[in-house]
């Protein structure tokens, strides 16, 4: 998962990130940088420039999801709770929306980062007794019935903000 400290120039943050086919959405100095159903968030500082305070993330409703590796899938968490199995196109267009974020404000792609998905809540213990081993305990989410409608929203590109 990339950590960004970095402060770009508002230029670049609200001109050249829109050229470059992002939706770019500001209020009381947040920025909001969407595309393919992904999103990321700048805040104003006091000198004069953004930071990133929102990675890359899928959105979901409007929401921005945290990406969870349970071990045997990924899951999209809400900070309410809910939990959505994370699709494959998803995942593609976080990496397409992830790559071209970076490209367009100069920061490193590294390689484990390269290779593919990176979650930020991951739980890999699966010895029974240790913490971690039931994945839904260590995380605290609850199960939704909402997949269905949800999943087939993000496969026609409907469902994200």
């Amino acid at each position: 998962m990339w950590e960004v400290k970095e402060h770009f120039e508002a230029p670049l943050i609200l001109e050249k990130l829109h050229t470059l086919g992002f939706a770019v959405g500001s209020t009381r100095g947040v920025v909001r940088v969407e595309k393919y159903g992904c999103g990321a968030e700048f805040r104003h500082t006091p000198d004069g420039t953004y930071q990133m305070t929102i990675l890359p993330s899928i959105m979901m409703n409007g929401q921005f999801t945290r990406l969870w590796d349970a071990g045997y899938q990924k899951f999209l968490l809400l900070d309410d709770g809910r939990k959505y199995p994370a699709l494959a196109g998803q995942l593609v267009n976080l990496r397409m929306f992830n790559e071209e974020l970076r490209t367009a404000i100069g920061v490193p792609t590294y390689y484990n980062e390269a290779l593919g998905s990176t979650c930020r809540v991951t739980v890999y213990d699966r010895l029974k007794g240790r913490p971690g081993d039931d994945p839904e305990k260590s995380v605290k989410t609850f199960a939704t019935v909402e997949y269905r409608r949800l999943s087939s929203a993000a496969k026609t590109g409907e469902g994200a903000s």
